[in-house]
């Protein structure tokens, strides 16, 4: 089927995407007939965005084929320590920088998220959405530059922290507390409270991953 998708974005992108929000999870095979047919792209652009995924070690291969590649547990705890320092950095600036409109969208998007959850999918996407307004509210375009990297590089994760029972809420009230920190001009507060935040979503997956090998076992 067709991805209908608007056209101003690029192959690149659109993998990409698709790699984030789930169609691709660790482990599938991408391959350049039919990615051309899902975006409605020649295979040119396709297979030149999926050599520049594969550089960023977004895709592995297998054999001949590239599959969506799956973080380690020492990966994974690497990128969450940084991400848990360049958020913090993003929420400080934020504090410092963002204008006040800014700092009504954030609110916003704390009280309008409430109604999602029950849905831990539009919770992902919701929370990305949120810390990619924080970014921006940092006002420091290489700080973003690096959070986009490390972004793309969570989406390795097959899963959410949020679909963890009573993680949704608890990650709600955090953001609001990161908010509260900003609106105040507070950056060592934002600082903390979005490290914090990190810190607590990395423990939640931990403990979830750990329950999972359990049960497997």
């Amino acid at each position: 089927m067709k991805d209908t998708r608007p056209a101003h974005k690029d192959a690149y992108e659109l993998i990409l995407e698709a790699i984030d929000v789930g169609v691709y999870t660790p482990g599938d095979r991408l391959v350049e007939s039919e990615l051309a047919e899902r975006f409605g792209v020649s295979r040119t652009p396709i297979r030149e965005a999926l050599q520049r995924l594969e550089t960023q070690s977004l895709l592995t291969r297998d054999g001949r084929s590239l599959i969506v590649a799956s973080l380690t547990h020492d990966q994974m705890a690497e990128l969450y320590v940084v991400r848990a320092e360049l958020e913090g950095l993003a929420a400080r600036l934020a504090a410092r920088h963002a204008t006040a409109e800014e700092v009504r969208v954030l609110r916003a998007m704390v009280n309008d998220d409430r109604k999602l959850l029950n849905d831990s999918s539009a919770m992902a996407r919701a929370n990305r959405r949120f810390h990619k307004q924080i970014h921006l509210a940092s006002h420091n375009r290489y700080l973003v530059q690096q959070l986009d990297l490390v972004h793309r590089t969570m989406a390795l994760m097959a899963t959410t922290s949020l679909a963890i029972e009573g993680r949704g809420q608890d990650a709600l009230a955090e953001h609001d507390a990161i908010v509260s920190a900003i609106e105040a001009g507070d950056g060592d507060a934002a600082y903390d409270a979005l490290k914090a935040h990190i810190s607590i979503a990395f423990e939640a997956r931990l403990r979830h991953d750990a329950e999972a090998l359990m049960a497997e076992g």
